[in-house]
């Protein structure tokens, strides 16, 4: 399993949607829990939890994944959908910590990032043994690809605030460079954008963002280095 190395942000309007998501798969399936669960390493999430008569999880809970025993630690390492119709006939499963909660029977999907990364999981669980049969498997699927559509959005989102900023920064600095101004190193008279030397009060209350360098206006140049002065 390779969780990111950063949590994704999921906009509270798509936790929304996913909400409705798992509202809707509980009814249909007649399961008191439907989940989506998000990485958040080391610990595994509850990110949106079905508003279902029973359902024993809440959004905001945690738990460590690594070592867990939890049917999702499961799906996220394997990334691949798991099914336990009963947790109590299976030896491999009569322990995990679902049990305790009345959940013995699980179907999950893998929710992967666009760099294939987990994400998370969408799943449901039963506190009767449930194979999930007929179109449920179907179902999940569809919603597990709505879910995975929904952050490719955000990483597009994100990828494009990130473009945005590094422009702002450049053109920032494009115009911190523009406002470079010169100031005569002698009476401190300044040339502005039309080669006229001004007094410094006159330019800075028409350019206050200005940064200076320095130079010699031609009235210096001509009385401190008659030399190179201009003919």
């Amino acid at each position: 399993m390779t969780p990111p190395a950063t949590p994704i942000d999921v906009p509270a309007d798509v936790v929304e949607a996913w909400q409705q998501i798992v509202d809707l798969l509980a009814e249909l399936c007649g399961v008191p829990a439907a989940l989506v669960m998000r990485v958040t390493d080391p610990h595994i999430e509850v990110l949106a939890a079905s508003h279902s008569p029973g359902n024993p999880y809440h959004p905001g809970e945690q738990e460590v994944l690594e070592g867990s025993g939890l049917y999702c630690e499961t799906v996220i390492k394997r990334q691949q959908p798991l099914l336990v119709p009963d947790a109590l006939a299976d030896p491999a499963w009569r322990e995990n910590p679902d049990v305790p909660r009345g959940m013995i029977s699980y179907l999950g999907f893998p929710i992967l990032l666009p760099d294939r990364t987990p994400f998370g999981t969408l799943c449901v669980l039963d506190a009767k043994a449930n194979r999930y049969g007929g179109t449920v498997e179907p179902l999940m699927q569809k919603l597990k690809r709505i879910i995975e559509l929904d952050l490719e959005q955000v990483y597009v989102n994100r990828a494009l605030g990130d473009t945005n900023r590094r422009l702002s920064d450049y053109l920032a600095e494009i115009k911190a460079l523009r406002g470079l101004v010169t100031i005569c190193a002698h009476c401190k008279s300044i040339r502005d954008d039309h080669g006229e030397w001004i007094g410094v009060e006159q330019f800075l209350v028409r350019h206050p963002e200005a940064k200076f360098s320095h130079g010699l206006c031609p009235a210096r140049v001509a009385r401190h280095y008659p030399d190179d002065a201009p003919a």
